[in-house]
């Protein structure tokens, strides 16, 4: 008995793997569904509760998010099962994920759901991909957006590092084909920065996305152990060429991460040198212990802060808030 409560402490303190984490389950009872399918709300974190470790401070209140329920955002789950689709708002596990579905809205990634670098930042599953690409896939993320009312589709990826185009022929007829499928409906791509191989990076490009946005994600001082096989100055040269190109460009970070004021000052400095259009600031939270920790909890006062210094240097736009991600409001980006 003993040897069995030892294995049975053991499994509990085992972190699982990104992608094996899930909110944990609420009874019909506990929420409060209103009027005819409307989506009712309980307040839970992003991922399950656990121990604050020593010296590390609790999610203060205004971090806490609404988990999803009822039967429109139900109907939007069973448009994207139904299409064996994924959506970074799953894979990532977004704190909007709520707000942004029950509205009718959804980020679609393309390519898979397994990554090939190892970010020290996000959830998505990391590992060698399955072999080829999936050329169905474009029609049926243009099926989807169509069937759930799309206004702004916003379609991102994992990366393909393994293939020289990095996948971007997908994303080319993956703005084709939302285009065919439903008129007027705007489309964001949110893409990797194909190793600076330039080549893969104008096959998406010559489509002509309404925005081009690539989140340089942190400070340059931090790439090492939040995107380490990534690089900034590679990562602003793919926002750099694409507004030479004339398209409306954007970018986001994470904050908390451990770096200073002027570190985020010089980085939007150098975003507008390159005539950035759009930036996004996050709060980082932490998906399973085995990410990177939250150095700092930023208080919204800060981010208010960020964003009048931001418009301030010339972007025209800052969404600045502890939950904003990249896709948050992403329609009125335009």
């Amino acid at each position: 008995m003993a040897g069995t409560s030892h294995e049975n402490d053991k499994t509990a303190r085992t972190p699982r793997l990104p992608g094996q984490i899930s909110l944990k389950h609420v009874s019909r009872e506990t929420i409060n569904a209103t009027g005819d399918g409307d989506p009712g709300f309980v307040e839970l974190p992003v991922v399950e509760a656990v121990a604050t470790p020593p010296g590390r401070a609790r999610r203060p209140d205004w971090l806490r998010v609404k988990l999803p329920y009822g039967k429109a955002y139900k109907n939007l789950v069973d448009i994207i099962d139904t299409h064996e689709l994924h959506t970074v708002c799953q894979s990532a596990r977004c704190p909007n994920m709520g707000e942004c579905w029950t509205a009718g809205t959804a980020t679609f990634m393309i390519l898979g759901n397994v990554c090939t670098r190892s970010c020290g930042f996000c959830a998505v599953l990391t590992g060698r991909p399955d072999e080829g690409l999936d050329y169905d896939e474009p029609r049926r993320v243009a099926d989807a957006v169509k069937k759930m009312g799309v206004k702004h589709a916003v379609i991102t990826s994992v990366n393909r590092d393994e293939r020289k185009d990095g996948g971007a022929p997908i994303f080319a007829d993956t703005i084709r084909l939302i285009r065919e499928a439903t008129s007027g409906c705007t489309v964001e791509v949110l893409i990797p920065d194909f190793r600076g191989l330039w080549d893969a990076l104008q096959i998406v490009l010559d489509e002509r996305p309404d925005i081009l946005n690539h989140n340089v994600e942190t400070v340059p001082r931090l790439y090492r152990k939040v995107r380490p096989q990534a690089e900034y100055q590679r990562s602003l040269e793919v926002l750099s060429r694409s507004k030479a190109q004339s398209l409306r460009t954007k970018s986001g970070i994470m904050v908390g991460l451990g770096e200073s004021d002027d570190e985020v000052l010089a980085l939007m400095d150098d975003f507008a040198g390159i005539g950035l259009d759009v930036m996004t600031i996050g709060q980082y939270l932490q998906p399973t212990h085995m990410h990177l920790p939250v150095e700092e909890f930023v208080h919204p006062d800060k981010f208010a802060w960020y964003k009048e210094e931001g418009e301030r240097r010339g972007i025209e736009h800052v969404e600045s808030g502890p939950l904003v991600r990249s896709s948050y409001h992403a329609e009125r980006h335009v």
